[in-house]
């Protein structure tokens, strides 16, 4: 059997859990520089205001109703799915994240005592009980069928986020309810060509020829009917595999026009990549640096990119931040107001596959690296890093509505006043 544990509205969850005064309140969470709503609550879905507008739209709707309105604090959410996780980890011996929000159990042949519909109640209220996040919890015989049985859990029946899929006439009777572009691994274009064939609900995909349907689609969609109809289809490697291009890019909080300004803002993109590379043992051997104006605008349109090939690949944020450095003097145009810039590894090598050249004079120093990581991972990102990219940082994501790091970071532990 498979559980399928998912956080309801996690990023709009994640910021009742240290705020109890808006636990009752309809909560939205922006996007980037406070520029469109990518979570609600189900309170704020009740309001009408659709996901992914732009948040300038909805405004005065979301004043009217009283929601409570945060930027998106990536450091709290990712600490709490962390936890999160290791939480969820506890119940069963084999465990793959899908995504921050989301992770599957794999249990074998194993069975709980008490039965499964007891043992989901157990999963999500050991969540809540120890973060004070609701996660809804589906179980079925395929990674498929649990994905069903969570999507059964939140919109049908009573809807309290758990569903068991452990029978035949179980499993029919919610099919039966499903369109087919509500299966996992069913997207908008193969529904559409599916209808065509008369093809609407996820029972009539399940008793669909897989072989027929492989012909037609692929093997992919294929593997979906087999798993639809208790057969796993679906395995994980139990490693990830290494990334083959590592980019940070991110929108300017203000639009950029000094040339000092573009500089720091490609410097701590540097920083950030090789703080991927080191994370994943890779090293670099060709950047690509780029910086554009609003592409959108009206007039004043602007792109350049530029490529910087090391002679020996690298992970040194040393020499990442120096090519960032030379490249912001080629990038930057006075007059162009720069709306966002970024930076890419696009030709990357394990480590363990670096040819070493002992002629070449390397300027790289694993050790410093290895120390830096460890500072910023024990007391929080930037702790330590290089001065190339400033400390008054004009550029910066715009996030007005942020809320507390509760959990990262030292100067933001919630404080009791005890009279």
């Amino acid at each position: 059997m498979y559980a399928l544990v998912d956080a309801n509205s996690f990023y709009a969850s994640a910021e009742k859990v240290f705020d109890p005064a808006i636990r009752n309140k309809p909560v939205v969470v922006l996007t980037n520089n406070d520029g469109c709503i990518c979570a609600m609550c189900e309170l704020a879905k009740s309001t009408g205001v659709k996901k992914f507008g732009p948040y300038y739209k909805v405004q005065g709707l979301l004043k009217r109703y009283g929601a409570v309105v945060r930027s998106s604090n990536y450091e709290l959410y990712d600490d709490l799915s962390n936890k999160m996780m290791q939480i969820v980890g506890a119940f069963a011996p084999d465990m793959h994240v899908y995504s921050i929000d989301e992770c599957f159990l794999h249990f074998g042949n194993w069975c709980p005592p008490e039965g499964w519909q007891q043992y989901a109640q157990n999963i999500k209220q050991a969540v809540w009980q120890q973060l004070r996040l609701p996660v809804g919890v589906g179980i079925g015989s395929t990674p498929t069928l649990a994905k069903v049985a969570s999507h059964a859990g939140k919109r049908l029946g009573n809807k309290n986020g758990l569903a068991v899929l452990d029978t035949p006439q179980t499993i029919q009777h919610v099919l039966q309810q499903m369109h087919v572009s509500d299966i996992w691994g069913v997207g908008k274009r193969i529904s559409a060509r599916l209808e065509v064939q008369g093809i609407s609900s996820a029972w009539q995909l399940a008793q669909c020829d897989p072989k027929s349907i492989r012909k037609q689609f692929s093997v992919e969609t294929e593997r979906t009917v087999r798993e639809l109809n208790g057969t796993p289809c679906i395995a994980w490697d139990a490693e990830r595999a290494n990334k083959k291009q590592i980019y940070s890019t991110r929108a300017f909080g203000i639009k950029v026009t000094q040339e000092n300004d573009l500089r720091q803002a490609l410097c701590w993109h540097a920083e950030k990549v090789g703080e991927k590379l080191r994370r994943q043992q890779s090293s670099v051997v060709t950047l690509t640096l780029f910086a554009h104006a609003n592409p959108f605008a009206s007039e004043g349109h602007y792109h350049k990119a530029v490529q910087h090939k090391f002679a020996h690949p690298t992970n040194d944020t040393r020499a990442l931040v120096q090519a960032a450095s030379y490249a912001s003097q080629v990038l930057f145009k006075a007059g162009v107001l720069f709306h966002k810039c970024g930076i890419g590894a696009i030709e990357i090598l394990d480590d363990e596959h670096v040819q070493p050249d002992m002629f070449a004079q390397l300027t790289h120093n694993p050790k410093l690296m290895q120390c830096m990581d460890a500072i910023n991972k024990k007391y929080g990102s930037q702790t330590i890093g290089a001065a190339a990219k400033g400390t008054h940082q004009n550029w910066t994501m715009k996030r007005d509505f942020l809320s507390p790091q509760y959990t990262t970071n030292w100067q933001h532990l919630p404080k009791i006043h005890c009279n």
